[in-house]
């Protein structure tokens, strides 16, 4: 029988494209205001591995990834994906969106994407929120599956991830170790009463 506990944290990171970098650059804002700091952010990079968004968005998109010093729960994706969701219609205009925003969280193990799309590999998660396995870690780099997103196994996205792992690494050793500092006083307090 297994355990069941809680996992530790995640790192927030979100994927950002439009045809505007000053809409990039303001959404990336908005984002901060609802998760927190910025604490590393991609170069702006070509969105040129479909065309699927070209009907709503136009041709010319470009990227930029970006993920938040703080690190959440990972059972917070659905709200999350709410929020982002909310934001891409706060900029809308003629009932298409100019942005789009797909959050993830990043793991020591893996990065999963928020969708509302079904599909054979996604989990549902609930409210109308599916987790996408895109990219799994393992021998010091990530690993594409079958279904993963072009875009998401070029060069430059990877050694992104690769970067915000580290740093989600650091990160999360600075949350177990305060962790179990409180644990530690909760502890001691019980001891003593």
């Amino acid at each position: 029988m297994s355990i069941l506990k809680e996992p530790g944290p995640a790192k927030l990171v979100c994927s950002i494209f439009s045809r505007s970098k000053e809409l990039i650059a303001k959404t990336s804002k908005d984002l901060a205001e609802i998760f927190g700091e910025i604490d590393l952010e991609s170069d702006m990079l070509a969105f040129d591995f479909t065309t699927y968004y070209e009907p709503e968005f136009g041709s010319g998109l470009v990227r930029q990834l970006v993920c938040f010093a703080g690190l959440v729960h990972q059972d917070s994706l659905p709200e999350i994906k709410y929020a982002t969701n909310d934001l891409e219609q706060m900029t809308a205009f003629s009932g298409k969106r100019r942005v789009n925003i797909d959050p993830g969280l990043l793991t020591a193990e893996r990065l999963v994407l928020a969708t509302g799309k079904n599909f054979t590999h996604r989990i549902y998660l609930g409210k109308g929120v599916f987790a996408d396995l895109t990219l799994i870690y393992q021998a010091k780099k990530f690993k594409v599956l079958p279904w993963t997103f072009p875009d998401y196994a070029s060069a430059p996205v990877q050694n992104f991830l690769l970067k915000a792992r580290k740093s989600f690494l650091k990160q999360r050793e600075e949350w177990d170790n305060t962790n179990l500092q409180e644990r530690r006083f909760i502890s001691q307090g019980r001891q003593k009463t």
